[in-house]
């Protein structure tokens, strides 16, 4: 019985390991890796307090997001709510995974903002962390995958597409 246990931690651990590295994979090979790019760990490490900023649709953020994170979406990007942020706070910008994060983090760079880095992983990897996320209500455990394609790299939390 206790080697079926172990063989058990081995397996789902394993199984563990292989969906972060096809996870991680899948985002370097989608990111254009033209801005600075910061990591959930490092950013959970850093003393440094940062601005974030969701580049997400309006109706992703309202399921979920960092706390205390800004909107300030992607089709429509909402520069009025970035408006009172310096050009060197230091700004981190997220979505699902990377990609609309790195294209409002570039844009940023060319609006004059010279500290700002992409979330590499976005808000899929910070929940499949084990990271905190909250809504209007607080904390929740929702996140809106986008849709179902994209859905499969949350490992963790509630897929919510409402």
């Amino acid at each position: 019985m206790r080697r079926f246990f172990l063989f058990l931690l081995v397996l789902f651990g394993g199984i563990s390991t292989q969906a972060q590295n096809a996870f991680e994979n899948m985002v370097d090979n989608l990111l254009s890796h033209t801005v600075n790019e910061i990591t959930v760990d490092s950013l959970l490490k850093t003393q440094q307090e940062v601005i974030l900023l969701d580049a997400r649709e309006k109706k992703e953020y309202n399921v979920s997001h960092i706390e205390n994170a800004i909107y300030v979406g992607y089709s429509i990007f909402e520069k009025k709510n970035i408006k009172n942020i310096e050009k060197h706070s230091p700004i981190v910008v997220y979505c699902s995974v990377g990609y609309r994060s790195e294209k409002i983090t570039e844009k940023l760079m060319r609006m004059g903002y010279t500290n700002v880095s992409n979330l590499r992983g976005g808000i899929f990897d910070w929940t499949n962390k084990g990271c905190k996320v909250v809504n209007n209500k607080g904390a929740t455990q929702n996140i809106h995958p986008f849709d179902d394609n994209w859905g499969k790299w949350l490992t963790k939390g509630h897929k919510t597409y409402r």
